[in-house]
């Protein structure tokens, strides 16, 4: 009990040591220290009414598929019509003639208007990066399948935060930022795939870090690669895209 006061008085100077110290310091800062001026950001102009922005890769303007190409070789077979892109069933997926690793991209898409099927045969279709890390596109609007696969899924990966699916035969959005996996020279995993995802402009994706390609059956299992194709899937159903456009990051 004797100690007491001794110990308070020695806090308190050391507390007064502390502030006195620290208002020296900050006496010798001035704003322009902690100001930096390089380098300089690169100018970019927004685009307006849909448009993408001024530094985008247009991937379909709505003219033709000179862009894409079928994963089966040749050019792309799906339709093009009215400034937008369908699936033609049954010709196979198509992908991006070039080839990308972090990227920014913007797809417009819509499911059929007349529903047939449910669950994963409704309105299905699904966007790669690197043809093998898919962000699932479904009608997931009223229609009941495995959370991991539904609309804005990594697919069986991560669950999106919430569903914010609009009605068949509606357009919707997806931006998504993709940041590539990164290897050693030695062929090991250094940085995992992530993926950020906005639906109709809701967050679905915060960031999720993939655990490897996406597996329709088996475990996600990570192999050595490089820049990849965005691929697009031909899932047999008729769904329809427009104003995709990317930006390399």
């Amino acid at each position: 009990m004797e100690n007491t006061p001794l110990k308070s008085s020695m806090s308190f100077a050391a507390i007064l040591l502390f502030f006195a110290t620290y208002t020296a310091a900050a006496q010798e800062f001035t704003p322009s220290m902690t100001e930096k001026w390089d380098p300089v950001p690169d100018i970019v102009t927004s685009g307006q009414m849909g448009s993408p922005p001024s530094d985008a890769i247009a991937l379909f303007d709505g003219e033709n598929l000179n862009a894409w190409e079928s994963v089966r070789g040749g050019d792309a077979a799906w339709m093009v019509d009215g400034g937008e892109v369908t699936v033609n069933a049954g010709t196979g997926d198509i992908r991006t003639r070039q080839k990308f690793s972090d990227v920014q991209l913007h797809i417009e898409w819509r499911t059929p208007a007349v529903v047939e099927g449910d669950g994963q045969g409704r309105g299905n279709s699904g966007v790669f990066f690197h043809e093998i890390y898919e962000v699932q596109i479904l009608d997931s609007y009223e229609n009941v399948t495995y959370s991991n696969g539904q609309a804005g899924s990594v697919y069986k990966q991560h669950i999106p935060l919430v569903n914010a699916s609009r009605g068949p035969g509606e357009w919707q959005t997806y931006d998504i930022i993709f940041r590539s996996p990164v290897f050693s020279t030695e062929g090991d995993l250094v940085r995992t795939a992530a993926v950020t995802v906005l639906h109709n402009g809701v967050l679905i994706q915060n960031h999720v870090e993939l655990i490897g390609p996406s597996r329709y059956v088996g475990l996600p299992e990570y192999g050595v690669h490089g820049p990849g194709s965005i691929k697009l899937q031909d899932h047999g159903n008729p769904m329809t895209f427009r104003n995709i456009w990317v930006r390399e990051l």
